[in-house]
C-alpha cells in the first residue's frame, strides 16, 4: 500500500511523525509532504521513507516563505503539492497530521476516491483556547486561532474521515462523545521505541550542574505558560530550604521563555534553575538520563486532559520517577503504574511537598524501577505500532465495503 502522509510544519523533525513514517514503511510505501520554512530540499529519501516539501522562495523576500507554507486548508500551495505527490506516486490512503490541513486532505480525498485517517495527537480547539487565555484577544488569533472556527472543522472532520488515531485514552472517549463510532478509532499512544531504553548511555556534553548531594529534577518540552512552568520554578524556592542542592533544568524553547526567565530572576534562583535552551532530541534525552526526576506539571486544561506528552514515557522508559499534576491522562498512568508522585495543578506548594518525598534515593529507584517496567510491558511503540497497522488496514477495508 502507497501511503501520503501530511505533516504542517517543516521535517525534520518530529517524534511521531518519525516513529509512525518508520513504522509504516515497515510495509508499506511512505511519502511525507511537509512545510518547508527552512528551504531544504524539494524531495528527500530519509532512512526509510521518502520526504516532499512545498516550494519555497529566496530569503530577500523575507517572510513570503512562511506565507506560502503557512498550513491552512485553502493554501493552494498546499493543495498542489499535496495533490501532485499523490498523483505521481498513485498514493492510496491519505493520513493528516491534526487538524489545520484535515479538509485539505479530506477534500482531495473525495476527489480521488481515497480513505482519509485523522492522526489526532491533539485536542486542537482546546490547546489553541489555552493560547488565548495568556494572550488574549488579537486580530491574528480571531483570523487564524479561532476556537470556534477550529471546532466546527474539528467536528466536521471526524464525521467525515474513514478513520483517528486518538493520543490517549481520554481522547479516545472524548471523540465517542462526538459521536464517533469507536469502531472508527485506534488508539496510538506517544510511546518509546524499544531503544529508548536498550541504548546505553552516551556522553551528551550539554553541562548539567550538579553536585555530590544534588536532587536534579528535569522538564522537556516547549516553554509556553499552560504547560505549568512557573508552579516548577516557584516550588524550587522552599525546597532548596531543605534541599540546598535541588536543581530544576529546563530543556527546550518557547513562547513564553523569556517570562520563565525573569521570574527566576526576579525569585533569585540562577542556582537553583537552569535553562539548557533547544537541545537535539539525542542530547535532550541524554539530560533526562543524568537528572533525578521527570517533571511534567501541565495546567490541567481541557487539552491537557484529553492528551498526553512523550515526555512522560520518556521519564518512564529510563528509570526516572516522576512528579506530574493532576491532569486526567498523566494521573491515571502515574497512579496506575505507581511511578511517581501527582500534585495539584498550578500548586507551587503541592508540588514542593512532591519533590521533597522523592528526597529518599530508595522511594525515587522503587518509582523508576515500576515505571521502566511498564514501559517494557505497555507502554511502548511495539504495542502502538500493531494498534497503527490495524487502524490503516480498518480505514481502507471500510472503504471498500
Amino acid at each position: 500500500m502507497i501511503i501520503c502522509h501530511i505533516w504542517d510544519a517543516d521535517y525534520p523533525w518530529d517524534v511521531r511523525v518519525e516513529k509512525i513514517c518508520d513504522s509504516l514503511a515497515k510495509k508499506h510505501e511512505v511519502h511525507l509532504v511537509c512545510r518547508n520554512s527552512k528551504r531544504s530540499p524539494r524531495y528527500e529519501y530519509a532512512k526509510s521513507f521518502h520526504i516532499h516539501r512545498l516550494p519555497f522562495v529566496s530569503e530577500r523576500f523575507g517572510s513570503l516563505n512562511h506565507l506560502i507554507g503557512f498550513p491552512a486548508f485553502f493554501n493552494p500551495f498546499w493543495i498542489y503539492s499535496i495533490w501532485r505527490t499523490i498523483k505521481q506516486t498513485k498514493a492510496e490512503v491519505i493520513l493528516v497530521r491534526d487538524l489545520p490541513l484535515a479538509w485539505t486532505a479530506l477534500g482531495i480525498g473525495r476527489l480521488l476516491g481515497l480513505p482519509v485517517v485523522l492522526d489526532m495527537a491533539e485536542n486542537y480547539p482546546a490547546m489553541i483556547k489555552d493560547l488565548w487565555d495568556r494572550q488574549g484577544f488579537s486580530l491574528v488569533n480571531f483570523l487564524v486561532r479561532n476556537p470556534a472556527v477550529i471546532g466546527f472543522i474539528e467536528r466536521t472532520t471526524v464525521r467525515w474521515c474513514d478513520h483517528i488515531l486518538a493520543v490517549v485514552e481520554e481522547s479516545r472517549d472524548r471523540l465517542i462523545s462526538l459521536g464517533v463510532d469507536p469502531a472508527r478509532v485506534s488508539l496510538v499512544i506517544n510511546t518509546p521505541t524499544s531503544a529508548r531504553w536498550t541504548e546505553p548511555p552516551r556522553d551528551a556534553g550539554v553541562g548539567v550542574l550538579r553536585g555530590p548531594q544534588s536532587l536534579v529534577l528535569v522538564y522537556l518540552g516547549l516553554l509556553e505558560w499552560a504547560r505549568g512552568i512557573e508552579t516548577a520554578i516557584r516550588a524550587i524556592q522552599p525546597v532548596r530550604e531543605r534541599l540546598p542542592g535541588v536543581k530544576l533544568v529546563i530543556v527546550g524553547s518557547g513562547r513564553h521563555e523569556g517570562d520563565f526567565k525573569r521570574l527566576v530572576d526576579q525569585l533569585k534562583l540562577h542556582d537553583s534553575v537552569q535553562f539548557l535552551g533547544w537541545l537535539d532530541y539525542s542530547k535532550a534525552i541524554e539530560v533526562i538520563r543524568e537528572s533525578d526526576v521527570g517533571l511534567v506539571p501541565h495546567h490541567a486544561t481541557e487539552s491537557w486532559n484529553t492528551t498526553i506528552p512523550n515526555k512522560l514515557f520518556d521519564y518512564m522508559s529510563m528509570g526516572k520517577p516522576v512528579l506530574v499534576s493532576n491532569a486526567k491522562p498523566t494521573e491515571r498512568i502515574v497512579r496506575e503504574e505507581r511511578c511517581g508522585i501527582v500534585f495539584k495543578e498550578r500548586d507551587a506548594e503541592d508540588l514542593a511537598r512532591a519533590i521533597l518525598a522523592l528526597e529518599r534515593k530508595d522511594a525515587r529507584e522503587e518509582m523508576g524501577r515500576c515505571g521502566r517496567d511498564s514501559v517494557a510491558k505497555r507502554y511502548n511503540w511495539a504495542v502502538d505500532e500493531e494498534r497503527l497497522l490495524r487502524g490503516l488496514d480498518r480505514a481502507v477495508e471500510s472503504r471498500k465495503r
